[in-house]
């Protein structure tokens, strides 16, 4: 849901750090406005306990039929609401989620009235006898009343230009304020039809294709119908009725033209107008990166709502104005959110994090190919503002915690980066597309622990540790470096590291370690599974700085990199290994005062088989010797540099 991302700028204009900044500290301004209006609507109400519902879990809800009448001038809902579904055990009741504020008039089955108990935010429905599992039947629902303005903004009532509004908004607790249902994230109904009726002079929208509109009560009413036909969330259920302005497009995916149906208010007709095209182009991008839009025999739309954001109903976004960045988050939600959604709001980020991700991807292609840093950077420094926190939501009843900026929407997108890093951009996408495909997840409910198994499936690799610390744990690394050079083209790098956070006592990364000098740069990849894990790098060239992760892929601070002097061993030192020999040996000369060392290579008739001239740079050199085709057997290796002499005994095996 609920933006992070969204754009001051709505043209391509040249990358640079500084626009990188601004692009981010709005989406920060706008993911605070929305924290902030939560906390004004409700800091918790009864709606918002971790549990978020009382419904039975002895039955599996198929189809809703929700046929509301609201006027946007009136805190009022008169609704039935009619529910088919599958008995899963047998069962004599079954209970709905709906809040004590509305009243449930009656329950019938069949125009038979069925006996109900609506107290403690549950209406629980009785039936005659008991009823078997496996069987399909239905209920409806007659109900009214005013939804309480103690929910999470989840019925709202508001003006544009002085012209009445009504949205709804639902995420993450607040379905059952206005509409009986099932409230938690566990049960989506396969269909879904929706009938709002309203006063004439005003449009409605839903989810899914508006299929037609008559007039009622004498023309002074208007009844709207959407049907849609794909597995749906109960939070993910909207409609929003005002004087809107309605105008469509469409954007051509494959062979399929999809409609695209934008909802404004008069006033900001022209503004939506000019930007609409944005999401058509993110529309090609995600779904030539991510596979078919979910929701691809149906629509896309926006609907303008006065949130301080916007949220991803299902086939119809509600968004608070029509910023690219904004509408890129909304839509990567079709994806992540929609087609799967998170089983828990412990594992918002599913949702919030890879949406973000998505966006700044986007972005990243479209107009800062060769500036991502930036983004990168930026979301690494808001990450680390402060020490602790994890993507896991370990308090689901709060709603600031939920949608976390630094925790659920950046950490979340960052947490992706590095996976990036570690598996490489192709390994990541097909697990990444595997997930989305996967049978038992499409259309339906996930873990993290789900799309971990994909990535592990993708690059064989167990990702257990990587979790444990940066998706349950919370804080990140200080990596201190010392690196001395060595010879002409290697380096010695020292890797120690300290946590922001006693949950985690070491992260397992690969670290980015850029090496350059005046001519010459490379950046190496270093896995890091330990404190004071040493490596020894060719990389070609004498570097005279290096950095640490200079693209901002780790979530880290405050790094420090040291250049060293080789203390660790005296005068004229000589190291050969492997021995016995193989295929290749090396010679690692160390701490000499002679500028040259001649090498030679005898065999044990004193034959001299290899014989090399090396310049010793500061006072040392690293040596690979070829040796695959020697026979096997006893060699001689003879080191002169000045006076300094050195021999030993090599050993070739087979």
């Amino acid at each position: 849901m609920r933006i992070l991302i969204s754009c001051v700028l709505l043209i391509a204009l040249q990358a640079n750090a500084q626009l990188a900044a601004d692009f981010f500290n709005h989406s920060k301004q706008i993911t605070q406005a929305e924290k902030d209006a939560h906390a004004r609507l409700s800091p918790l109400s009864p709606a918002g306990t971790a549990g978020n519902s009382a419904a039975s879990t002895n039955f599996d809800v198929k189809y809703y039929r929700c046929e509301w009448e609201v006027d946007p001038a009136v805190r009022y809902i008169k609704g039935k609401v009619t529910v088919y579904y599958l008995i899963k055990n047998a069962t004599a009741d079954i209970t709905f989620d709906l809040t004590n504020t509305l009243i449930a008039d009656s329950v019938k089955q069949r125009n038979t009235t069925l006996n109900n108990q609506h107290a403690n935010n549950a209406l629980q429905i009785f039936f005659p006898a008991t009823v078997n599992s496996g069987v399909l039947d239905s209920v409806s629902i007659y109900y009214n009343g005013v939804p309480a303005n103690t929910g999470f903004g989840s019925f709202i009532n508001s003006q544009h230009a002085g012209i009445p509004v009504v949205w709804s908004l639902s995420e993450p607790y607040g379905a059952r304020d206005w509409w009986p249902c099932k409230n938690g994230n566990d049960d989506k109904a396969d269909s879904l039809d929706v009938l709002l009726t309203v006063p004439a002079q005003y449009t409605a929208t839903s989810n899914g294709l508006l299929q037609s509109e008559s007039l009622t009560s004498g023309g002074t009413k208007k009844t709207s119908y959407f049907k849609h036909r794909y597995p749906i969330a109960t939070y993910l259920i909207c409609f929003a009725v005002t004087n809107y302005t309605v105008f469509n497009r469409s954007v051509q995916l494959g062979n399929i033209t999809l409609p695209v149906v934008t909802y404004c208010y008069p006033e900001s007709n022209n503004s939506f107008q000019a930007s609409t095209f944005h999401v058509l182009e993110q529309m090609k991008f995600y779904h030539n990166l991510l596979g078919d839009y979910p929701f691809i025999n149906e629509k896309y739309g926006h609907t303008q709502f006065g949130w301080g954001g916007g949220m991803e109903h299902q086939t119809n976004s509600f968004i608070v104005v029509p910023f690219e960045g904004l509408q890129a988050h909304e839509l990567a939600h079709q994806w992540f959110g929609d087609k799967i959604t998170c089983n828990s709001w412990e594992d918002i980020w599913l949702n919030e994090g890879f949406a973000s991700h998505m966006v700044f991807g986007y972005y990243a292609e479209k107009y800062y190919p060769n500036d991502y840093v930036n983004f990168r950077k930026s979301e690494i420094e808001d990450i680390t503002s402060q020490p602790g926190g994890s993507v896991k939501v370990d308090d689901t009843s709060s709603v600031n915690r939920i949608f976390d900026g630094r925790l659920t929407y950046n950490k979340g997108s960052h947490l992706l980066h590095m996976l990036r890093l570690k598996l490489t951009d192709s390994v990541f996408l097909k697990g990444l597309r595997t997930y989305l495909k996967d049978p038992a997840l499409a259309y339906g409910f996930t873990r993290t622990s789900d799309f971990k198994k994909h990535l592990e499936a993708a690059s064989g690799k167990n990702l257990t540790e990587f979790f444990n610390d940066w998706y349950s744990g919370q804080g990140y690394p200080t990596y201190n470096v010392q690196w001395t050079p060595v010879g002409s083209s290697r380096v010695k790098i020292k890797i120690n590291q300290t946590t922001s956070h006693p949950s985690v006592n070491f992260f397992e990364l690969p670290v980015p370690i850029k090496l350059k000098n005046a001519t010459q740069q490379k950046t190496i990849l270093l896995d890091n599974t330990s404190n004071g894990q040493e490596f020894l790098e060719n990389i070609g060239f004498t570097p005279d700085s290096i950095f640490i992760d200079p693209e901002y892929w780790l979530i880290s601070k405050n790094n420090i990199a040291t250049k060293v002097a080789d203390n660790n061993v005296t005068s004229n030192s000589v190291t050969v290994f492997p021995n016995p020999i193989k295929t290749q040996f090396s010679i690692w000369l160390r701490n000499f005062t002679a500028t040259t060392a001649d090498v030679a290579l005898y065999n044990t008739a004193g034959q001299r088989l290899f014989t090399q001239k090396v310049a010793l740079v500061n006072g040392g050199e690293y040596i690979d010797i070829q040796s695959a085709n020697l026979p096997a057997g006893m060699y001689t290796l003879r080191i002169t540099a000045g006076s300094f002499k050195y021999t030993k005994k090599l050993v070739k095996q087979f």
